[in-house]
This record gives structure tokens, sequence and C-alpha cells, in this order.
């Protein structure tokens, strides 16, 4: 989910050859998906916040679960304003909306008030993705650069984590967690203030090019897209668990919240050294016409056997290694979902395609935490590693019948696009 080593250059279709500077708005985008999650305070440290309110674990997973409700809203009506309104008009509404409301949640006490400030604020906490993930599309048509350029923005996501765990507990420890959401909010307005300069102005074609139903009713009737979807959501629920489930592991094991952030650290020392290794590699299996749905199921069972081992630790360090060893399955989920998400998307609907795909980002957090506590209090650490376990490996089984699709109905089957924590 780096920064300093300069990606290949963006290529266009039949000019495979020719190597071009990536174009600023590439490089506004990755800024702005940077800043959002260095100082997005506000969801990996929502449960100690609420502890430190005095709420119950099993109350804190529910207002999890309420912001998980909230981001899964957040992406559909993103993916769809994304087409319908225009990119820049989308990314800088939301993320100023963002730091209007981040504030107000810091204030929030009584759980209602939490509740409402949790599902506002997870609505649009995730609102850059799709229109990132479209704008990248729209820029770049080469499959292998495309999913370059998708590589390195899951590692400014990685890197942006690290950087939000341990600013995060270092801050909180000085200036309490009501401070963590005033600098959420004003990363959010400085995000809006980049897309506002560096994102072209939505034109009217744009705008008004999916003004009928019909790419709804397409993309709700697309197969592949739901098992992507479905097969995404199963492996996520490990990746989750980094946000929501581990930082519960690590309060019932007495751990602070500077503990938490040093296993964010680990999250990111293991992307700095495997980026630049996995990510030219795994684009350059993006440059074939077949998705990497293959990739994509070995991917999510890394993911559950690196997460699942979460449940046998109980040190800061023990739970540092265990996410260290999920980081491989998350780099190349992200590359291996977003190349075949591009694949199968029309050129008119990626924001909508995009959007769709990213509720099995938003429906892990929801089921993570709810898992997380119904599996401590059933049996404790080690049940709620083999259940993270076991969805890893449920979703590389649902990657099956995904091959089969796309092995016999190939992207040309639709107006697509050739061709990605996410969080």
């Amino acid at each position: 989910m780096s920064a300093t080593v300069i990606p290949a250059a963006p290529v266009t279709d039949h000019e495979s050859s020719a190597q071009r500077p990536w174009p600023p708005v590439i490089w506004a985008l990755l800024l702005i998906t940077l800043i959002a999650r260095s100082l997005g305070f506000a969801y990996p440290f929502l449960s100690y916040r609420l502890k430190d309110l005095g709420y119950t674990t099993q109350t804190v997973g529910h207002a999890l679960a309420i912001f998980g409700v909230g981001w899964l809203i957040g992406q559909l009506l993103t993916g769809w304003a994304t087409d319908r309104l225009g990119r820049r008009r989308t990314l800088v509404t939301s993320m100023a909306t963002a730091a209007v409301c981040l504030p107000m949640m810091a204030q929030a006490h009584a759980f209602a008030a939490v509740g409402a400030g949790a599902l506002i604020v997870g609505i649009v906490y995730d609102a850059p993705r799709p229109v990132v993930t479209a704008a990248i599309a729209d820029a770049i048509t080469d499959d292998a650069q495309r999913a370059a350029a998708n590589g390195w923005r899951h590692g400014a996501v990685n890197i942006g984590a690290a950087i939000t765990g341990a600013a995060g507990g270092l801050l909180a420890v000085h200036l309490g967690f009501e401070a963590l959401f005033w600098f959420n909010a004003v990363a959010c307005g400085a995000c809006a203030l980049i897309a506002h300069r560096y994102l072209d102005a939505d034109t009217p074609t744009r705008t008004n090019q999916t003004t009928s139903s019909t790419p709804v009713r397409a993309a709700l009737g697309d197969t592949r897209l739901w098992l992507l979807l479905i097969a995404s959501t199963a492996g996520l629920t490990c990746a989750a668990g980094m946000f929501t489930a581990l930082p519960l592991l690590m309060e019932e094991d007495g751990l602070s919240a500077s503990s938490y952030g040093w296993t964010q650290v680990a999250n990111a020392g293991t992307v700095i050294a495997l980026t630049p290794v996995l990510t030219p590699w795994l684009s350059r299996r993006c440059g074939v016409s077949r998705p990497m749905v293959g990739t994509l199921a070995a991917s999510t069972l890394l993911l559950g056997v690196g997460m699942g081992s979460a449940g046998l630790a109980d040190t800061t360090l023990g739970y540092s290694l265990a996410v260290a060893a999920a980081m491989p399955g998350e780099i190349a989920f992200f590359i291996a979902a977003s190349d075949v998400l591009n694949k199968i998307s029309p050129d008119h609907s990626r924001g909508l395609y995009a959007g769709i795909w990213g509720t099995s980002l938003a429906i892990p957090v929801i089921i993570a935490p709810v898992l997380a506590t119904a599996s401590l209090a059933a049996g404790g650490d080690s049940l709620a590693g083999l259940t993270t376990f076991t969805a890893g490996a449920l979703g590389a089984l649902l990657c099956l019948p995904l091959i089969a699709l796309t092995h016999h109905r190939p992207a040309a089957a639709a107006p697509v696009t050739p061709a990605s924590a996410a969080s």
C-alpha cells in the first residue's frame, strides 16, 4: 500500500518503444494518495479513540462496522459520480466534505454522535480510490505501464499507512486522539486543493456521458465483475484485519497504540523492500491479454496465511512479523485485481466498475471487526487467526470460476479498456 523510485515511463497503444515522462496528473494522483493515507488517522485510530472514551470492545466493533457501511456507500456513490459528474468535481467535493466532517467527529462523545460521524466519515474516507483508478486508466493505456502506476499507488498507500501508524501513535501520546482527526481534516483539505489544481476540468461530454441507467444495468449483469468482487471481498477481509482486527487483538494483549504503530512500520518496510522487486515482474505479466486471475488466487491465500498468523502472536514483534508476512500477498493482490478490473471495464464505465469493486474494501471493514470480536469472545486469538486464514482460502477458491469465465469470455466481449488498498 516506493515513493522515491521513478516508475517506468508510460506509453500509449502501438508506441511501446516510445518512452515519455508521466503527465503531471499521475504524480498529482500519487501525491493525493500518499497525503490522504499518511495523515488518514480517523479510521485506524478510531478504536483507540473510542476505548479512550470508555467504550467496550463490542461497542467499538459496532462503530467500526458502521464506518464500514459508510465506506461501502461511499465507494458506490463516488464510483457513480466519477463517471456522471466528473473526476475532478467528485474528488474535490469528497475531500472538502471530509475536511469539514472530521473535526466534528473529533468532538463526538455520545454513541449516537459517534455512529453518525463514523458513517459520514466512512463515506468520504476512501473516496479518492474510484477517481484515481479511472484517472490512471484515462491517462495510461498500456497494460504493463498501467499496472506499474497502480503498483506504485499501492506502495504509496502502504507507506502512508506506516506514517499514519508511527506518527499517529506519537501524536496521540502527546496531543491526544482528538488532534488526529484535525490533522486528518487538514490533509483532506490539501488533497482537495491539489485535485482542483492538477486534474483536468470536467467536460460536458464526460459529465453527461452516463445519464442513462444502461451502464449500471450492464455492470450489475457482468458475472465477471461479481466474481471478482466476491473473491476480492474474501481476500481483503484478511487485509482489513490489519486496521480492524489487529488493533483489537493487540488491545486484548495489553499492547498500546504505539505498538500498533510499529506494525505499520513493519508494513511499510516490507513494501519498500519488495515493491521494486515485485512490481516490475507483475507489471510484465499484466502485458498479456488474459487477466491475472491465477495471481489473484495465490495472493488471497498468502494474505490469509500472513494475517492468520497474527492469531498466534502476543508481542509487538510477533504482530509485526505477521503483517510483514502478509505484504507480498497484498502487493500482488492489488496489482492483479486492478489488472482484472481494467480488462473487464468498459471505457465509459471505468469509475462505476471501480466503485463497485471498491466495495470489496468496504465490506471487509464491516466483516473484519465483527468477525474479530466474535472470534475473540468465542475462542480467543487462535480462533481469530483461523477465521482470517479461512477467509483467504475462500477467496482463492472463488477465483476458480472467474478463471473459467475470463478464459471463455475474453476482454473483447465488452467495450473494454485494457488495463490498482488497499486499505
